[in-house]
Order: structure tokens, then C-alpha cells, then sequence
């Protein structure tokens, strides 16, 4: 490796972005997206992800770009792609297999290809190696070499980010994780851990979605359980928290494209062992099932062909990211049952929910009318900050509110609205 490096990011998306930016500070960085339009509006200082201000992607020195001939002569590929699963659940491994021919055209002796996209252990040397030496015509681990270094970006999140947070590297050959550590040292003030295989690095980054994945699923097992008992789950966890060892999770919708998709490519590659991955799926399925619980539940508490709102369609508070969204699975049960139903999102591109939910967005909340349940589905912080003076003028008398996020819970409400949480 030169001792001026090349860095080139494969995806500009809400991973891509930020790494790309962060590396641009020490690095020449190009970075690569296939979507013309995303890079025009990052060219423009936009990112549509809100994980990058403005004023920052304007005196950053990356060079956004869509034409993969840009990334000729880089020493090394960042391949940041997203990895989703399929309509069965199963691994979808379009998008790094297409990053893999990309990089293959541009791949030169000696280069270094470093993969951040969550998989399960073995796809980097076993799929993406063998994908990158047919393209490029050269050798994995003797004229290419690969590395591993899973992402930790958590959408929206402004305290752990990319330059905060320990950087989990791993590389082909003691060489390459030299290399790994100067690069993402220099990101997070050498805070970085070495670990001890490419397939132990990507074994760490499944089981850490996994893992919360588990934890939530008994939250809302439990909390479940506590409805029939005509219990509040808060309440409960509220009391239960005060023991010091208790792990406070929350009931609630787990979408996005991490928690709600990992935990399938861990279940996929131990089906493929001979193993039955009997609580990884157990996680999966009570979790998926949430949205639809919700909407029985409200269901049981109006009338028939009420007309309801339905505040927040993004997967998660203050961040305008619909893939994934489980609020759909609330929306689409309720319609279901005949109801009305309505949605705003003060995030949320409208287009973007039109094209892939085919759900029309109220864009304002001023003249939308009165309704007899209102739903807090995502705690985005305009929403969290209403008064119970707003709710009531969206409510008919004798409304429900439903406070799926708990983010209302201590208002005190006028007696002729009625509450429920879970």
C-alpha cells in the first residue's frame, strides 16, 4: 500500500454516507452510488437520509459520483450496499453481488476490498471473493486481498456515530488488517478491535441485531400476555427496571432494515449446518406479528368503520427511512376490519410512500377533521410534544387515543377521551 491511500465507497446510502464523509477528512475519498439522482442531490449538499447536515456535506471533500469508472486506481474498496432479505425471508444478495462486479472492472493488483454490509459468516471470502476474481481476472489472497468491517450506524442517532464507536476490523492476511486499522483509525482515534477472522467479524454483527431482536420479542410476548391481564407493559417494566441487573426493553413495532432483516441471514446460514435456529425464529415471528396485534386491538375498542388516524409511517422516531416500516402491518389490519384509515408522517417522503405502500399521506393535520381513534405510532418528537388540547381536536367525543410508543402517557387527558397502551 501506497503512503497515500485511495479510498473509494461503494453506496452513499445512510451507512455509505457518513463513513464516506468521515474518511474524506484524512483520505481522498470517491464515492459511489448507482442512483444518478442521489448523487445530483448529494452534489447539491442533500442527503435525503438526514444523517449528514448540509453545511457539513458542503465543505466535505468527497467526491459523489455514479460513474464506476471514477473508482479506477483506488487501493480501497468500501463496499457499504444493503443486504435485505426476500419475500420468503431469504438472504437477498443482489445488491453486494452487483457491487462485487463493480468494483471487479475497477479492481487492481494489490487493492483491498472491505465489505460493511451485515451478512452471515462466509459470504465475503466464499460468495464475494470468488465474484470478484471472476470479474477482474485476478487471484483473491494473492493479487486482491479482502477485509471485513461490519457497520454500526444506527439511524438517527447523533451520539454513536461512525467516529465514536469502536470499529470492528478484520482482514485476509495480517497485512490487509494493518492497512484496516490505519484507515479507520484515523476515523475513530484508533479505536478499533482486531477480530480474529473475517468470519468471526461478520458472526459479531449478526448476533448483535439478533440479539436485541430476542430480547424484544419476550417484551412483547409478555406484554401480550399483560394486555389480556389488563396490564400496561410500561407499568410493569417500570417496576421491574428498579432491580438493578433488569435489561430495559421496550414493547413495540421492529422494522427498518437491521433488526427486523439480520437475524433471517443467522437463521438462513445454521439451516444450512444442519441446525435449527429455534429462538432466532421464535424472535422473528412474535415481533412480526406486533403490527397485526395492534390493530385487533384497537379494532376491539371503536366502533365498526370508525375513521382512524394513524400519526408516523416510518420504521423508527425522527428519521424519514420507510423500509421495513411495520406500521403498514397496523394500517393494512385496520382496513382490514373496515376502518378508515388515515396517516400522517411529518418525516416521511410522500412519493416514497405512495410507490411502495401505496399509502396517500396527509401532508397536514390542520383540516383533516375529527376522528374516533388516533394513533401514536412513531415517536417522532413533533408528535411526542403534543398537548392534550391537540389530541382532543383530533378526537371525536368518546375518541381513542392508542399510544403504541408510550409517548402520552403521562398527559393528563380529558375524561371524554379514552386511552390505551400497551
Amino acid at each position: 500500500m501506497p503512503s497515500s491511500l485511495r479510498l473509494s465507497v461503494v453506496g452513499l446510502g445512510y451507512v455509505g454516507l457518513p463513513l464516506a464523509v468521515a474518511l474524506s477528512r484524512h483520505f481522498p475519498v470517491t464515492g459511489y452510488d448507482i442512483s444518478a439522482r442521489r448523487v445530483s442531490e448529494l452534489l447539491d449538499g442533500l442527503d435525503r437520509t438526514d444523517e449528514v447536515p448540509r453545511e457539513v456535506l458542503r465543505a466535505s471533500s468527497l467526491k459523489p459520483t455514479s460513474d464506476d469508472a471514477e473508482l479506477t486506481g483506488s487501493d480501497v474498496f468500501i463496499v457499504t450496499v444493503p443486504t435485505p432479505v426476500d419475500r420468503k425471508n431469504q438472504p437477498d444478495l443482489s445488491a453486494v453481488l452487483g457491487a462485487c462486479k463493480t468494483v471487479g472492472k475497477r479492481l487492481s493488483r494489490g487493492g483491498i476490498v472491505v465489505f460493511e454490509s451485515t451478512v452471515y459468516p462466509g459470504v465475503t471470502e466464499d460468495i464475494c471473493g470468488p465474484a470478484l476474481q471472476e470479474v477482474s481476472g485476478l487471484t483473491c489472497g494473492r493479487d486482491f486481498f479482502l477485509g471485513y468491517s461490519p457497520e454500526r450506524i444506527n439511524p438517527g442517532d447523533r451520539e454513536h456515530t461512525v467516529d465514536r464507536i469502536t470499529k470492528v476490523i478484520a482482514g485476509q492476511t495480517p497485512e490487509v488488517v494493518d492497512v484496516l486499522r490505519r484507515v479507520y483509525g484515523a476515523v475513530t482515534n484508533n479505536n478499533v478491535f482486531v477480530a480474529k477472522n473475517i468470519k468471526t467479524a461478520e458472526a459479531a454483527k449478526v448476533i448483535e441485531n439478533a440479539q436485541r431482536d430476542i430480547n424484544i420479542a419476550f417484551i412483547n410476548e409478555v406484554t401480550m400476555i399483560f394486555q389480556k391481564l389488563g396490564l400496561s407493559a410500561h407499568d410493569v417494566l417500570d417496576a421491574a427496571g428498579t432491580k438493578w441487573n433488569f435489561l430495559r426493553f421496550t414493547p413495540g413495532l421492529v422494522g427498518g432494515h437491521c433488526i427486523g432483516v439480520d437475524p433471517f441471514y443467522l437463521a438462513h446460514r445454521a439451516l444450512e449446518v444442519g441446525h435449527e435456529p429455534e429462538i432466532i425464529l421464535a424472535g422473528r415471528r412474535i415481533n412480526d406479528s406486533v403490527g397485526a396485534f395492534i390493530a385487533r386491538r384497537v379494532n376491539e375498542q371503536i366502533a365498526k368503520k370508525s375513521r382512524v388516524l394513524v400519526l408516523g409511517l416510518t420504521f423508527k422516531e425522527n428519521v424519514p427511512d420507510l423500509r421495513n416500516s411495520k406500521v403498514v402491518d397496523i394500517i393494512s389490519g385496520l382496513r382490514d376490519f373496515g376502518h378508515e384509515v388515515v396517516v400522517h408522517d411529518a418525516l416521511a417522503d410522500p412519493e416514497e410512500a405512495l410507490e411502495h405502500y401505496g399509502i396517500t399521506l396527509v401532508t397536514s393535520l390542520g383540516d383533516v377533521g375529527s376522528f374516533d381513534a388516533v394513533i401514536g405510532a412513531v415517536a417522532h418528537t413533533n408528535y411526542s410534544r403534543f398537548t392534550p388540547s391537540m389530541l382532543e381536536r383530533l378526537l371525536k367525543p368518546g375518541g381513542l387515543v392508542a399510544d403504541v410508543k408510550a409517548m402520552w402517557r403521562h398527559l393528563a387527558l380529558p375524561e371524554t377521551i379514552r386511552r390505551w397502551e400497551l
